[in-house]
């Protein structure tokens, strides 16, 4: 699969994963250094965005939005990914007061390949939003065609209304 980065088209390095797929066996790294593995997101109902960078204009709007979400969504957990450093995303957390969703680094691109959401020309990871259901399953994927657009907020916020 490709998406576009100002309308370059870059390859993932597989295909990504769609609706009905399992959510395959990866770990990262929370802000404050601490592994996440697939076993542990289990039990609820988890949003992941996926992001390439961060600090960047549409990645910080991302997060932020999902951020300003995840409260009304008490059941169910919000977690924002990026191949950022651990210490770029707890300095960015910091500076944008982010604290009601989990940021994880996947700086050793485990989550990317598991995934196929890795752009190996570009060297993120593509802009992507998953909703998995407490055991895992996806039932609402958007992998972002342009990568310097949002995703669609409302489409995955309304993929969680299913959960309540």
């Amino acid at each position: 699969m490709q998406v576009l980065f100002h309308d370059q088209e870059l390859d993932l390095v597989g295909e990504p994963l769609a609706d009905g797929d399992q959510l395959p066996k990866f770990k990262v790294f929370t802000t404050h250094n601490e592994k996440l593995k697939t076993k542990d997101l289990l039990g609820k109902p988890v949003l992941i965005s996926v992001m390439p960078d961060i600090d960047t204009r549409v990645c910080s709007i991302q997060t932020r939005k999902f951020n300003q979400q995840a409260d009304q969504y008490p059941h169910v957990r919000f977690l924002a990914i990026s191949n950022n450093s651990i210490a770029d995303q707890a300095g960015w957390c910091a500076k944008e007061g982010v604290k009601n969703l989990t940021v994880a680094s996947d700086e050793e691109l485990s989550f990317g390949y598991a995934t196929n959401l890795y752009l190996p020309n570009n060297g993120t990871l593509a802009r992507a939003i998953y909703v998995l259901d407490a055991d895992g399953k996806v039932v609402y994927h958007e992998i972002v065609p342009e990568m310097t657009h949002e995703p669609n907020y409302v489409a995955a916020l309304d993929a969680l209304k299913q959960f309540e």
